[in-house]
């Protein structure tokens, strides 16, 4: 096998996640078996990104098939890079300690707001993780039970 043109395309693991679910529908409607190395790599990636703390484990998805393409045309002016961008879709950073990150250089190249209102267009667009906001409260939850006075009763 000879490579023609190394990377050029890539695809975020939300477009490998519906590539991958449509071919085992595809199987399924026509009672076939794909061969069982095929089975296995495509359950085990399934498996994989649907596993915390991958955004695609959240129910129901928030991703859809035109949030790729709102989300690029929102990030246009700020001039990413395409990793860059792979990066946002897949790990959908929540705040701007998270998109520092994964952009390079982020506080040189982009003032404050313009990094509130990546992160503001990803939450909008992308959705919010519920995960990670239901682990936040609810480790300030179990702080807030232990009392020092409540210790010292015991």
């Amino acid at each position: 096998m000879k490579i023609l043109e190394s990377q050029s395309a890539v695809l975020s693991n939300y477009e490998v996640y519906e590539h991958l679910s449509d071919q085992r529908d595809r199987y399924k409607q026509n009672k076939r078996r794909g061969p069982p190395n095929l089975e296995t790599v495509v359950r085990e990636i399934l498996q994989y990104l649907r596993t915390e703390p991958s955004p695609l484990s959240q129910k129901p998805l928030t991703y859809n098939p035109g949030c790729i393409t709102q989300l690029l045309e929102r990030l246009r002016p700020y001039e990413l890079s395409k990793g860059e961008v792979v990066m946002i879709l897949n790990l959908r950073p929540a705040s701007v300690a998270a998109l520092n990150t994964i952009i390079e250089d982020m506080p040189e190249r982009f003032s404050d707001e313009q990094q509130e209102d990546m992160v503001n267009s990803v939450a909008e667009i992308l959705g919010q993780f519920e995960a990670a906001e239901a682990a936040e409260n609810g480790e300030a939850a179990e702080e807030g039970d232990v009392d020092m006075n409540d210790a010292n009763a015991s």
